[in-house]
């Protein structure tokens, strides 16, 4: 279950001015785009949700007819709090923030400057605090990975794919 808190009727989130352009995901998926640069802004993790939130009320995922596609919607914008907090936490902050989607799935991307590797703490202890975020990823979405930037340098793209509504 989501901790996302149900909208108004007219909650369409703000419109943080990402466009949408034709283009391929690192895993080379095509669809519709969105991009959202995410370095120096304050309220990163608030900021990163609502920009997914419009993009699912302008593909259609959101407002949603069905407990299912609530669901889907909801788990999308848990995913993207756990990613871009990840981030905040372990990597120096995101840099930006992707989504793709096509007709089978979501795939959400963040980009960061950092070293290190998520992975969920094994072993998970569900009443310990903290330490959920890869576990709740891991569980909520068809797949998620990691993508080193070219060159051996520091930086990664920490992805994954939610499946689309039925």
């Amino acid at each position: 279950m989501s901790t996302t808190r149900p909208p108004a009727a007219d909650d369409r989130g703000p419109d943080p001015g990402g466009a949408a352009v034709p283009s391929r995901g690192q895993g080379g998926q095509e669809g519709e785009a969105r991009r959202l640069s995410l370095a120096d802004v304050a309220g990163v993790v608030p900021t990163a949700r609502d920009f997914t939130r419009q993009a699912l009320y302008d593909w259609g995922w959101l407002p949603a007819a069905t407990a299912d596609r609530r669901a889907a919607a909801e788990d999308v914008l848990l995913v993207v709090s756990e990613l871009v907090t990840n981030a905040c936490l372990h990597a120096g902050g995101p840099e930006e923030l992707r989504l793709f989607r096509n007709a089978k799935a979501l795939r959400l991307e963040v980009v960061d400057g950092g070293v290190g590797s998520p992975a969920p703490r094994n072993p998970h202890r569900a009443g310990r605090p903290g330490g959920h975020g890869m576990f709740i990823v891991q569980r909520l979405c068809l797949d998620w990975g990691v993508v080193r930037h070219a060159g051996g340098g520091p930086g990664k793209t920490v992805w994954a794919e939610v499946a689309a509504p039925a």
